[in-house]
């Protein structure tokens, strides 16, 4: 059950977002809807690029050039109430945006190195966002710096913060990682894969040390992977994204015991399980991901979907809608739609 309205923290409203390149324009983000509520876990899954990243950094306004957000609502409540700012009208390198940055949303991204600059001290790279966004000076921040660093791990904090990254494991500098994201302390982490270089081990220690800090630090978590098995153990509520859509939402539960969407049912039925045949062959959905430049006309999944309808899913553009029996989930498919719905124009 969905917190009340007054919890939601974060709402993405129609977002979209385009790279205009010589060969055309590539819609990453295309219509994207998310709610991220305080204190919780969404969790934003599909296969590589589907446009997750492009979301989170929609965001943030950090798209890189050429991608420009086109359209739509980033709409972030405040800690006091008020007014949410609608991040997607600010200046990308205006002065808001960049209190906004670490201040109220962290980010951990795919690969800690390139996070990190490796001729200065970890100390010295987490300290300039505590300098940036807590209050006090420069030892109420070196305080702030070895408190994180502590409570993300480190056991000789003193010692972390005069290393360089290169001096540290992969665990560790992905721990230096969350350190930096979380010293500004903000209502808002979000995750972009952040286990991706590690090992099953380390991944397994990160996965718990984020939900420590989530629990001791009360914020929501925006966690972006393509393992659904990170999502059964992390997410409150999940969004399932295809080619910069989302074509399925819903609590965890509902997602792994009752999928709607075509493609979350591939996706689900080629992860593989413990008893199986040794002989049994794994599932896998048929073809690949369409050329972004040369998309399939109506529904983008249909040239790979085996419950495709011949003449509607074609043609048509599903609507995203809501399930009746349940307000907090929805999905976007022809099998979910009454014909003579009303069909979303081709962009």
């Amino acid at each position: 059950m969905n917190p009340p309205a007054a919890e939601v923290l974060l709402e993405v409203r129609n977002l979209r977002t385009q790279f205009k390149l010589r060969q055309g324009v590539v819609r990453s983000v295309d219509g994207v809807d998310l709610t991220i509520y305080r204190g919780q876990t969404l969790g934003v899954v599909g296969e590589s690029g589907c446009g997750k990243s492009v979301t989170a950094q929609s965001i943030l306004r950090i798209v890189p050039h050429p991608g420009e957000v086109v359209g739509g609502q980033i709409l972030l409540h405040g800690k006091a109430g008020g007014a949410p700012v609608d991040l997607a009208t600010l200046p990308a390198k205006g002065q808001r945006i960049r209190e906004v940055r670490g201040g109220e949303i962290g980010m951990i991204f795919q690969e800690p190195m390139a996070s990190l600059s490796p001729v200065h001290t970890v100390g010295n790279q987490v300290i300039e966002m505590a300098l940036l966004h807590r209050e006090g000076g420069q030892d109420e921040a070196r305080e702030a710096v070895l408190d994180m660093l502590s409570r993300v791990g480190f056991s000789e904090p003193e010692r972390t913060f005069d290393s360089y990254p290169h001096e540290l494991s992969g665990g560790m500098r992905q721990r230096a990682v969350i350190a930096m994201a979380l010293v500004g302390r903000p209502s808002l982490l979000i995750a972009d894969e952040p286990t991706t270089a590690l090992d099953v081990t380390t991944e397994a220690q990160i996965l718990r040390l984020l939900k420590r800090l989530q629990a001791d630090l009360g914020m929501a978590i925006m966690f972006i992977t393509h393992d659904l098995g990170v999502i059964a153990k992390m997410a409150d509520h999940a969004a399932v994204m295809y080619l910069g859509k989302v074509v399925e939402h819903s609590d965890v539960d509902a997602l792994f015991h009752d999928a709607r969407h075509p493609y979350l049912r591939a996706l689900l039925s080629s992860v593989p399980r413990f008893g199986g045949s040794v002989q049994q062959r794994l599932a896998s959905i048929e073809g690949i991901v369409p050329d972004p430049f040369r998309l399939p006309g109506g529904c983008p999944f249909h040239p790979r979907c085996p419950e495709s309808i011949a003449g509607r899913c074609e043609v048509e553009v599903p609507v995203y809608r809501t399930l009746p029996e349940a307000a907090d989930r929805g999905v976007s498919c022809h099998l979910h739609a009454p014909l003579g719905e009303p069909v979303a124009a081709q962009r």
